[in-house]
């Protein structure tokens, strides 16, 4: 396998700016954590599995928390996936989207959205469709599953889904040294 770099992918200013300060991403998985997330450390955080009707409340209120809130499209039972739900969630006030499904991320950037594309690697065929639609979709970060998997990519590989966030299996501070040791810009962790 021979994936190709992805040249001059800068990671967003308040990203880079947020990780140099905490580099974890907060998964905030159903409204119970929500207010964990928004007296936390981390100043990035994945909203998911919360439904459409719960999500006007609780993004605009963590951005006011001074949270870079991603909207996890694919986990929000309720929320279509189209450019209209990318439509609504940019209106709320969240910053980017988090999904599997190339299309949206391509729909992402056009609307301002930050985007993070998520990939789950399980075998090498699956590492080369997910550098392939990586390449293709150009998302402003990638979301690798599950983190110990970074330890066994080439740095090929690392460098095609660059720049990348390790999630899955992240429990421990020594989780994320090491997945920020094997290149990743942070960690996903709840």
């Amino acid at each position: 396998m021979n994936p190709r770099p992805r040249p001059g992918v800068a990671l967003d200013r308040r990203l880079s700016t947020a990780f140099s300060q905490v580099p974890v991403i907060a998964s905030v998985v159903g409204a119970q954590l929500v207010r964990q997330f928004a007296e936390a450390p981390a100043s990035v955080g994945i909203v998911a599995s919360l439904p459409v009707g719960q999500l006007p409340q609780i993004v605009p209120a963590l951005g006011r928390a001074g949270k870079t809130v991603f909207v996890n499209v694919d986990s929000s039972p309720g929320l279509a996936q189209d450019r209209g739900a990318l439509e609504f969630l940019k209106h709320m006030g969240a910053a980017g989207v988090v999904s599997t499904r190339l299309n949206l991320i391509e729909k992402a950037r056009p609307l301002g959205l930050l985007s993070m594309m998520k990939v789950f690697v399980t075998d090498r065929s699956n590492l080369r469709r997910s550098t392939d639609a990586v390449a293709r979709g150009l998302p402003d970060l990638v979301e690798v599953m599950p983190a110990p998997i970074v330890a066994h990519m080439s740095p090929q590989a690392q460098r095609a889904m660059t720049p990348f966030v390790a999630a899955g299996f992240v429990e421990t501070a020594a989780d994320v040294a090491k997945a920020l040791a094997l290149g990743a810009v942070a960690a996903a962790t709840s």
